[in-house]
């Protein structure tokens, strides 16, 4: 009988269950396992029904999701083996600071489970404080479907960045070394792939909305993928994703020098890690003189994720720590 894998979350269409869930869904089949997944937000009944598929369930993997204390208890009476797997500092508030409640609510949820999973090496370390059974299991992409042709402009140099409104922040903060990189390099643009636009950021912009069909072909027909970060724990927390879509996609990088991104990243091989407005400019003007070097670090950074942090290697990862637990 194949091991049931039951994967509980906020919702299909949360980045963190497509991306650490369902993309492994047929990897989870060939391998004769059951995966299946359960929303657990819409009330009570959507509650009674997590619950009963959680009993039929041989492991339990909770995506990002924090469970106030009596459902916890419930969802773990209820659980063979209960894992829990987060990508973001959700122990601390969004810009960084420390939050008591935060740190209660994760420490609990923590504590409870038989392992956990964490999408890189700094969230591993604050989970280690509650649960010694943490492994880390990073944040990957489908480097097959990045692996497209696409014909980039040639009258203009193209940086491109992907990312939501709730990540706006850091590309608006990026506006200063925007504008420095705008007067090194004349025939440069920005190509915003989210829901939103970022006039007046002193260099031209190009919106382009998201769609999962075009994302690939998008990043491929730009020259410079850029990932402006902040240096906080909630930062810290993120896991590089558009740092590997870019990589994939066969682009050279140019990121803050900070959290997972600097991890991900091999400095003047697969890319740039910076710190200050002058290196920034200084970067993309290097990279928008030279197309051998795009092409040189793009190529060492898309063998980089194909390696490391394609769904097939770290599935590799994954599969013999769930079958220690089934």
């Amino acid at each position: 009988m194949s091991t049931r894998l039951l994967f509980v979350s906020k919702g299909e269409d949360s980045a963190s269950t497509r991306y650490r869930a369902l993309q492994f869904f047929p990897l989870w089949r060939a391998a004769g396992f059951a995966p299946a997944h359960v929303t657990a937000s819409g009330g009570i009944q959507a509650t009674l029904d997590m619950l009963r598929q959680a009993r039929r369930a041989d492991v339990v993997v909770v995506l990002r999701k924090i469970f106030p204390a009596p459902l916890l208890w419930l969802l773990r009476r209820a659980s063979r083996r209960l894992v829990f797997d987060f990508d973001d500092a959700i122990f601390c508030n969004t810009d960084g600071t420390p939050s008591r409640t935060r740190m209660a609510r994760f420490a609990t949820m923590a504590r409870a489970c038989d392992h956990v999973f964490a999408g890189n090496a700094f969230l591993a370390q604050h989970a280690a404080a509650f649960n010694p059974a943490v492994a880390v299991i990073p944040t990957c992409v489908d480097a097959a479907r990045y692996r497209v042709e696409a014909d980039k402009p040639v009258d203009s140099l193209d940086l491109v960045w992907i990312g939501s409104r709730s990540t706006r922040k850091y590309l608006a903060e990026a506006m200063p070394w925007l504008a420095a990189a705008a007067q090194a390099v004349p025939n440069l643009r920005l190509k915003i792939v989210a829901d939103f636009d970022l006039s007046g950021c002193g260099v031209t912009t190009l919106p382009v909305d998201w769609r999962a069909d075009s994302e690939a072909r998008e990043l491929a027909s730009s020259h410079i993928g850029i990932a402006p970060m902040r240096d906080d724990d909630w930062s810290r927390g993120k896991c590089a994703l558009k740092v590997l879509q870019y990589m994939a996609a066969g682009l050279p990088v140019v990121s803050s020098k900070a959290g997972a991104n600097a991890e991900v990243i091999v400095d003047g091989e697969t890319g740039y890690l910076v710190s200050t407005t002058a290196d920034w400019a200084a970067r993309i003007a290097q990279l928008a003189a030279d197309g051998e070097l795009r092409r040189r670090q793009g190529e060492a950074g898309r063998r980089l994720v194909e390696t490391d942090y394609s769904i097939e290697a770290v599935f590799a990862r994954l599969r013999p720590v769930i079958e220690g637990l089934a």
